[in-house]
């Protein structure tokens, strides 16, 4: 029997290392590592990454498992290109009363943008559940080495909820945020100083028609962004907007499938468009909410994707995207790993090709 174990233990670790390598050897992909090996954590999720004036810094939170109250946000730096070890920045703690223990709430989806002037800004929330959470902001000023103390964000201001804000020409953050305690409904908040004060647009959506959350913005041309993003309807929403986000038009479905799990999407420097995603037709109600493969899709447009690389496509969980251009045009994407480890992909966009997506079917 131990022989057994031992060949099939032999076998799995086979089958995943030669998966790695064949997503590995797909054209455009630099790299691809984990953030870490081991950590103080059996789970983690949710990561984001944004490229520091220090150099590149990726958060998550992790903790006995999500929604538990020891769940905080943790940060790994790269450091002459290795991820540091992780290091909890932020926790739900609320009140420390004698003789009465600590009062804690889990945390939730981290957010790191580094605007074009300030300090790097950590968004996250704190509560006991994603209807009952609030805001959190804290700030670095030395690439994630050390923060701020964390503040709250203003009464009916969340903070981006899961992925990146943009900054606009005249300095505006602009973040894709969305509520789910009156249905799954999107709205955008922008900050013109860094997150003191705070300006609010929508819900965009009623939550019935569309049940949609966790927006992406993509630059369309002159003032028109694409928002796209996660809903329970099989697949990723898109709204527009011709004035910088100020006003939106109705929101519709895409083409690309959604088994209502997250997605992450940028504007390439070179004008294409790129969203990570699980490509996964079909009911969700038929496979549990399955979140593999993990693929990354390319667009002329922001409405008509093709495919270009499969991330992941072994058994398990591969999900909750983050996406960023570094300065030197690569490619930087980080994703949960069976929510065990972070996972970190260096894509070379320039080498990228879409293909048709015939029929919802990835091509092979």
């Amino acid at each position: 029997m131990r022989i057994h174990r031992t060949l099939l233990t032999t076998l799995f670790a086979s089958i995943t290392l030669a998966s790695q390598v064949s997503a590995a050897d797909q054209a455009g992909i630099v790299k691809m590592q984990f953030v870490f090996e081991k950590a103080e954590f059996p789970q983690c999720h949710a990561s984001t990454i944004a490229a520091s004036k220090q150099g590149l810094v990726v958060a998550w939170f992790g903790g006995t498992r999500e929604k538990n109250a020891d769940v905080g946000i943790w940060v790994s730096r790269q450091v002459n290109g290795t991820w540091t070890d992780p290091v909890e920045v932020a926790n739900g703690v609320q009140h420390r009363k004698p003789n009465d223990g600590v009062h804690r709430h889990p945390c939730w989806n981290p957010v790191l943008f580094q605007p074009d002037k300030g300090p790097l800004m950590l968004f996250y929330k704190v509560g006991p559940d994603p209807r009952r959470w609030w805001g959190m902001l804290t700030t670095s000023d030395d690439g994630g080495l050390r923060w701020s103390t964390p503040r709250r964000l203003p009464e009916g201001i969340d903070g981006p909820v899961k992925n990146k804000p943009v900054q606009l020409a005249n300095g505006d953050i602009l973040c894709g945020s969305s509520t789910e305690y009156d249905g799954w409904r999107v709205h955008f908040e922008r900050t013109g100083d860094l997150g003191v004060t705070w300006e609010r647009v929508g819900p965009v959506n009623d939550g019935k028609a569309i049940s949609a959350i966790q927006p992406s913005f993509l630059f369309t041309g002159d003032d028109s962004l694409l928002a796209v993003g996660r809903t329970r309807q099989n697949r990723v929403f898109q709204i527009a907007s011709d004035d910088l986000g100020m006003t939106w038009g109705a929101m519709t479905l895409g083409d690309l499938p959604n088994p209502n799990s997250g997605t992450d999407a940028l504007t390439l420097t070179d004008g294409r468009h790129l969203i990570v995603y699980n490509h996964v037709p079909g009911d969700p109600k038929r496979w549990g909410g399955k979140r593999t493969p993990l693929n990354v899709a390319l667009s002329d447009d922001g409405v008509n994707w093709g495919a270009a690389l499969v991330l992941e496509d072994e058994p398990g969980e591969y999900s909750y995207p983050a996406v960023i251009q570094s300065a030197d045009g690569q490619v930087h994407i980080t994703y949960t790993w069976r929510r065990q480890r972070i996972k970190h992909v260096v894509v070379q966009p320039r080498k990228l090709v879409a293909k048709p997506i015939v029929e919802g079917q990835w091509p092979r």
